[in-house]
């Protein structure tokens, strides 16, 4: 087995220790989801395992680096979302240049999904029909992993990164995309099958071909998967947006701001006695003001207002009056959503 260059299994463990730390040291002390550092190990460590066994003249250890660097270490490392971890680490103006890179008319065109496939799928027909992995010297095999993690990096990203992407392109090109892509990695691997490539035994070349046909589906079902759960959430935001903007529009405001007690009392209602003076008797006790509460907890999405009779407190359907009357707190509940109550 050849493992020159940084291909090699200590050079590529080292790059990949290298990678690890980085991350752990940016994340420690840092509130962030314990996947995404697991996630993020995990393709580091697949991407090391991977980089060697591309430079191997059999097609069939070729493939499982391929399977290993070039498909399942590229959407692991994507998921870690490691470009939304440097601009809350970075001082202000390094995650400023970063933000301007990623806005860069080249950034746009390499991460959009048509490009990220052809150069994902496309270098891996190149490198399989022309037969560069097994008469390739230390410099070119160092070239085709590097390669290889890019292109899969990219690739990934353009479909399910969960990075911001000032240029994302549609759910639906990225579900193209990915269907013309899983398409294209199948086909190759029925022409490797059929016409092996000169040089490689017929042996070889069909368990080569079955690996690479049946050993990158687990990595295409979990990106269709992810491209789905995004689908589907795109879609119950878009049928949820009615119902929020009904629930905030006027004669309510929204729940963020606390509810204040009306400042007089309701049209109709007869003007609460004024409180004696605490100098008119010893004896004498000071009253207390009639106040507003609204008995429950607060929950999201729920709204309040001022009306004629109170307090109107929307929730989940609901309209809840609370009505003041002296010392007493009157709650009745007024029937659905959006119905008035009548007048105290």
């Amino acid at each position: 087995m050849t493992g020159h260059g940084l291909v090699g299994p200590v050079p590529a463990g080292l790059l990949a220790a290298v990678a690890a730390a980085g991350y752990l040291a940016a994340v420690l002390g840092r509130p962030w989801p314990p996947t995404r550092t697991a996630s993020w190990l995990a393709g580091t460590a697949a991407a090391a395992a991977g980089a060697p066994l591309t430079a191997h003249p059999d097609l069939r250890v070729h493939v499982l680096g391929h399977l290993l660097l070039g498909m399942l270490a590229p959407l692991l490392l994507v998921r870690a979302a490691p470009v939304t971890l440097a601009l809350r680490t970075l001082p202000l103006s390094h995650a400023r240049a970063l933000a301007r890179a990623l806005r860069r008319a080249p950034v746009r065109v390499l991460t959009h999904p048509v490009v990220a496939g052809l150069l994902d799928v496309g270098g891996l027909w190149v490198l399989l029909r022309s037969g560069v992995h097994a008469t390739g010297g230390p410099a070119v095999h160092t070239l085709v992993a590097v390669h290889m993690l890019l292109a899969g990096t990219l690739f990934a990203a353009s479909l399910v990164g969960p990075d911001p992407a000032p240029h994302r392109a549609r759910l639906g090109v990225r579900a193209a995309v990915l269907v013309a892509a899983v398409a294209a990695h199948d086909v190759l691997a029925k022409t490797v099958l059929a016409d092996p490539p000169p040089g490689l035994p017929a042996e070889q070349a069909r368990a080569g071909a079955e690996l690479l046909y049946y050993g990158g589906l687990p990595v295409e079902l979990a990106l269709m998967v992810l491209l789905g759960v995004e689908w589907y959430a795109r879609d119950r935001r878009a049928a949820l947006r009615p119902a929020r903007a009904a629930s905030s529009s006027s004669p309510c405001r929204s729940s963020g701001s606390p509810v204040r007690p009306p400042s007089g009392p309701a049209p109709g209602a007869a003007r609460p006695a004024a409180p004696p003076s605490p100098r008119s008797g010893r004896g004498s006790r000071r009253r207390r003001r009639p106040g507003i509460r609204v008995s429950g907890p607060r929950r999201r999405g729920s709204a309040s207002c001022r009306t004629a009779s109170g307090v109107l407190h929307v929730d989940q359907g609901d309209v809840v009056v609370v009505r003041v009357t002296g010392q007493r707190r009157d709650e009745a509940v007024a029937g659905r959503a959006g119905e008035r109550p009548g007048p105290a």
